[in-house]
């Protein structure tokens, strides 16, 4: 594979000297451009060619969100935002909706971003693999009328996400309504943007969304997301089932980890959870979502021409822990209906 050649675009000299030196010494990885702002960057893409650009937020002359929907438009590449915590969050995920691949956070001061280069490699690398979808029309809904003998029942709904996460996210819960059985969500995202993520859903889709707490309890019309750097696991007591929040160690390198929510949910639930793995590179969730298949619990997998990544999916998939393989505007409706009928058919 010939080495991904990546623009750095970020308004402080030191990090995207920091960035070049240390991306550049990572095989698979050439840093072939840097730019101080989106104009300068306009002409290093005329002049190079880019695969992959990451992309600071605040910059002189125009925001990275400004410059990220011009790009998407015109010449859309795979963009990984590379965005400080704070006030940026709602701008950092705004990018993600608009079209940007994954985020990295940046730590606070500029001379400690070394310590973020190992995610941020992974994740460039990860974008030799990445399809930014084309349109697929608008996703199927679940009727209310599929709902009627679930609405009361003891079913949980399982999702895990990675790399082009967000959107797929809100396109499956927008087919969720109201009153649909609880979910609960990872999505691997580093701390303080999923309680973001989690905002922006909730005015967005039927269904109430908020980041889990520890202790809280699964109920019907509510979707809880793992909060970042939690892992999130389902308890039973007495007949209440809750969400526990633990600082257990990483799994694939992921906290929180879709395997501990997906494997915590088919040893307590059984054949009463259905998993949903969505995009995402890597490999966590495709053993979880075995153990929800094996336990009798329904299992799907996006397909490969719906995610950005087929990562997490493929894996699933050759495990052979998905029941059904569909394109993300269908998926919501054909769990309706696998609810309603007792399993996909």
């Amino acid at each position: 594979m010939n080495d991904l050649r990546v623009l750095i675009i970020d308004d402080s000299a030191i990090v995207r000297e920091i960035l070049k030196t240390q991306l550049s010494v990572q095989p698979g990885i050439r840093v072939v451009a840097t730019a101080p702002d989106p104009f300068v960057a306009r002409n290093k893409l005329e002049s190079h060619d880019i695969d992959v650009i990451t992309l600071d937020l605040e910059m002189p002359r125009m925001n990275g969100l400004t410059f990220l929907k011009h790009l998407m438009r015109d010449y859309p590449l795979p963009v990984i935002v590379v965005s400080s915590l704070g006030d940026q969050r709602e701008v950092a995920l705004a990018c993600l909706a608009a079209g940007a691949v994954d985020l990295v956070a940046k730590p606070g001061g500029p001379l400690s971003v070394e310590g973020m280069v190992e995610d941020l490699t992974a994740k460039i690398l990860a974008c030799a693999r990445v399809h930014l979808p084309r349109s697929l029309g608008p996703a199927t809904t679940v009727g209310p009328d599929l709902l009627a003998s679930t609405v009361t029942s003891r079913h949980l709904v399982v999702v895990g996400a990675s790399t082009g996460g967000t959107q797929a996210l809100e396109t499956l819960f927008r087919g969720f309504p109201a009153n649909f059985p609880p979910v609960v969500a990872v999505i691997h995202m580093p701390p303080g943007f999923t309680k973001t993520f989690a905002q922006r859903l909730d005015t967005l889709v039927p269904m109430a969304v908020r980041e889990a707490q520890d202790g809280e309890k699964l109920l019907p019309g509510t979707i809880l997301v793992a909060p970042g750097n939690r892992h999130v696991v389902i308890r039973t007591v007495g007949t209440d089932r809750l969400v526990q929040l633990l600082d257990g160690p990483r799994v694939f390198n992921q906290r929180p980890s879709v395997d501990v929510l997906f494997e915590s949910a088919a040893s307590r639930l059984g054949r009463n959870v259905t998993g949903i793995l969505l995009t995402g590179m890597g490999k966590d969730g495709a053993q979880g979502l075995k153990k929800i298949r094996d336990a009798g619990g329904t299992t799907v997998a996006q397909d490969e021409a719906s995610c950005v990544v087929f990562g997490m999916p493929k894996e699933a998939i050759t495990l052979g822990a998905a029941q059904a393989i569909l394109p993300l505007g269908q998926i919501a409706a054909r769990v309706g209906e696998a609810l309603s009928q007792g399993g996909l058919s």
